[in-house]
């Protein structure tokens, strides 16, 4: 069922970009232009990539203190204590 929905989206998406033809892609694409450059949009971008770094930061470091030696030693993250902290809220070695 889920493939059958999947083409028939698919077939659908086709079909009415087909009809709206370049020029309505290309209008489209400058409305999406000027909205990812707004202020207020990137503005919300950096702030979700520093909650997003900053939580994954917490996660790695948490299961870091949790994994046996014989799993930490093979991922190279994990080898090592963080020194400094870089723009993500993770660190680097």
């Amino acid at each position: 069922m889920r493939k059958l929905t999947f083409v028939a989206g698919l077939a659908a998406g086709y079909v009415l970009g087909a009809r709206a033809g370049r020029e309505r892609y290309e209008q489209l694409a400058k409305s999406a232009r000027g909205v990812a450059q707004s202020p207020r949009v990137q503005d919300a971008a950096r702030q979700a990539k520093e909650t997003a770094g900053a939580v994954a930061g917490k996660a790695a470091g948490r299961v870091g203190d949790r994994l046996p030696p014989s799993v930490a030693d093979r991922v190279p993250y994990l080898r090592r204590k963080t020194t400094e902290e870089d723009g993500w809220g993770t660190g680097r070695h």
